[in-house]
């Protein structure tokens, strides 16, 4: 099973093995981290918001139009942020390392 780390919003790495072809979100979900989601991995929503570390952004497919017109709306937006419902975990991702960002802007509410 693919390993991920997820650098939480203290600096603390979690390294997570976990299923190929769950999405970060449900990942971050069923380990409990700190992160919201609000649309459920709808992408209506910039909740779930993730910065891949360089190493590892190049190997990622593009993101959509949609996902980057999302993104516009995320705090903290960095070169190589993403939205974690639109990361798949895959065998090729193994060691795939992401950073939570300082904070989220929850548009729905």
């Amino acid at each position: 099973m693919p390993k991920v780390t997820f650098v939480e919003r203290n600096g603390n790495p979690r390294e997570i093995e976990a299923r190929a072809g769950q999405t970060l979100l449900e990942i971050a979900w069923d380990n409990e981290l700190d992160v919201e989601g609000a649309c459920e991995g709808s992408m209506a929503c910039a909740t779930c918001h993730v910065i891949v570390d360089p190493a590892w952004f190049d190997r990622l497919p593009d993101p959509s139009e949609d996902e980057e017109d999302m993104l516009d709306l995320a705090y903290d937006i960095q070169k190589t942020s993403r939205l974690g419902c639109q990361i798949t975990l895959t065998e090729a991702l193994d060691g795939l390392v992401v950073r939570l960002p300082k904070d989220v802007r929850n548009m729905l509410l």
